[in-house]
């Protein structure tokens, strides 16, 4: 007895991550549905992440810092965690200056060095 094969390719399918775009300003009332659909993606993807659009979360303030904290700690309760889409400058220097460290899509991780970034050095200069 065969069985049939499920449609999509197994091991992309597996790696890519889920997306979850939030459309405008957030209410607190919110807060607690996009927790658990952050849970639910994780769950049902196999990639660890979930990529957070946030282009239209309109501008930046604590309430935003907050719902991005609360969606980052329900991802690592779930074992993953969310990686940022389209993020204003604004909102990525708030998030610095809070401290709150979230991946971006686009940028190298911070353990990685850029790629193709090298030091000159002068002929005759002493070795440092």
């Amino acid at each position: 007895m065969s069985s049939a094969r499920p449609p999509g390719l197994p091991i992309v399918d597996a790696m890519t991550p889920a997306v979850l775009v939030l459309p405008g300003p957030v209410t607190r009332d919110e807060v607690a549905g996009l927790c658990d659909d952050v849970r639910a993606l994780l769950e049902a993807g196999g990639a660890g992440v979930v990529v957070v659009d946030v282009a239209g979360i309109g501008p930046p303030g604590l309430a935003a810092v907050d719902l991005l904290a609360r969606l980052q700690l329900a991802a690592r309760r779930a074992g993953g965690r969310i990686r940022l889409r389209d993020p204003a400058p604004s909102l990525h220097a708030l998030l610095d200056l809070v401290g709150l460290r979230i991946e971006v899509e686009g940028q190298p991780e911070q353990r990685e060095p850029p790629l193709g970034v090298e030091e000159e050095v002068e002929p005759g200069e002493p070795a440092v």
